[in-house]
């Protein structure tokens, strides 16, 4: 499930395409990245998959899915580090 793509491999594709190296990215949570936003007039964020980040942490560290949303929910849900805060894509169960 995991790709091999390292951090660095990520940023410098990110700053090829944005060319813009201050894309904040989420540590730990590379594979879950399944874009960046585009707006005029507005930096460029990184935006990850709430799913992937879940199963992530049930996969990679053994937590439980409860213990998983728990701390997506805690610690990346509820960081603001500034505008350039990357945006996380929840489902849309209806």
């Amino acid at each position: 499930m995991f790709n091999t793509v390292n951090n660095n491999d990520i940023r410098e594709h990110i700053v090829s395409i944005t060319d813009d190296e201050e894309v904040l990215l989420i540590d730990g949570f590379d594979e879950a990245i399944i874009g960046l936003t585009n707006r005029l007039n507005t930096p460029a964020l990184a935006v990850y998959s709430w799913e992937a980040i879940v199963n992530i942490l049930v996969e990679r560290d053994g937590l439980s899915l409860d213990e998983a949303m728990e701390y997506v929910d805690f610690n990346i849900l509820g960081a603001w580090v500034g505008e350039r805060t990357p945006i996380v894509v929840m489902p849309l169960d209806m």
